[in-house]
């Protein structure tokens, strides 16, 4: 199954930020420390250029911290890019944003005129929070949803940054399709556009592998399920997801999985690796190529059948 949101103001959203974008400073991009590849915008490097970015590894408290660390390392390869892992729950780190903002511009003279900077990132990665976090005061709509904010808006931080808010945007074609799984596992995409018990599947098999402590300690299991709809029957049949025959159902015990996942219910989690997405990408490109092929053969078949029947 192929997951996909792009609703229209995520059209808006990129076509004016675009806009704005020469005028801007640096580039706060927020990510979601638990998937930081599959939160990253791929039309953000197109947008940016060359202006300094701040990745911003949010949620880093529900994160898996060691691989989090990997993931900064991986970030801070590139020219202009500052990576640093925040916690909503520690205002301190995430007021320490202004200060890098100011770093990473070592030459402007800001009693001309402050940093101006643009805070960018997927819906439902925490940037209506943060900018009320900076702000001291309540600016920006939040919600535990997909898509809250709608439009830019801008505001005059106390240390003279002027801050633009985004609205949280994805883009048209989620590729590899593992992201798809990913964004709608951690509540970035609107439930309307996947089905709990289809990305719970994908969920079980990724923690069995690499988490299975954490999910035999949590639903207190004697043994490891042999898979990955196994754990969501143990999950059922504990909880009472029961559908009519006695079998589990499996969307509302996917459903249970997933939303203890997002709450952190099972310790600190990561869901990819520089090295897991550096190979999903490398075999979605070969898929692609492959697609590719068999459509021009295909086109080619179709011409050459169209011409002999006009002889």
């Amino acid at each position: 199954m192929s997951i996909n949101w792009f609703p229209g103001h995520m059209h808006k959203a990129r076509k004016e930020i675009a806009e704005v974008m020469p005028q801007v400073d640096v580039i706060i991009e927020m990510l979601d420390a638990r998937i930081p590849f599959s939160s990253e915008n791929p039309l953000v490097p197109e947008l940016r250029g060359d202006t300094p970015c701040i990745k911003v590894l949010n949620k880093a408290d529900l994160a898996d911290p060691a691989i989090t660390a990997i993931w900064q390392a991986h970030f801070e390869k590139e020219a202009g890019v500052k990576a640093i892992p925040i916690s909503q729950q520690d205002p301190a780190q995430i007021r320490a944003l202004l200060d890098l903002c100011t770093t990473l511009l070592p030459d402007r003279n800001f009693d001309v005129r402050g940093p101006r900077a643009m805070i960018m990132g997927i819906p439902n990665v925490g940037k209506s929070t943060l900018i009320n976090t900076l702000a001291g005061r309540v600016i920006a709509k939040t919600g535990n949803e997909a898509g809250v904010t709608k439009s830019q808006q801008r505001i005059k931080l106390d240390n003279g940054v002027i801050l633009t808010d985004t609205p949280g945007f994805l883009w048209p074609k989620l590729s590899p399709a593992s992201c798809g799984y990913r964004l709608a596992i951690t509540g970035a995409i609107k439930e309307t556009a996947f089905d709990y018990g289809d990305i719970a599947l994908f969920a079980a098999e990724y923690l069995l592998e690499h988490y299975a402590d954490q999910v035999l300690g949590r639903y207190q299991l004697k043994e490891m399920p042999e898979n990955d709809l196994a754990l969501l029957d143990a999950i059922g049949e504990r909880r009472g997801c029961m559908a009519k025959g006695g079998v589990v159902d499996v969307t509302k015990a996917g459903a249970i999985l997933i939303n203890e996942l997002r709450a952190g219910l099972f310790g600190p989690i990561t869901l990819e690796t520089p090295d897991m997405v550096t190979a999903e990408v490398a075999n979605a490109k070969l898929e692609e190529a492959r697609k590719t092929k068999e459509k021009a053969e295909r086109d080619k078949e179709r011409a050459r059948r169209t011409k002999k029947n006009r002889r």
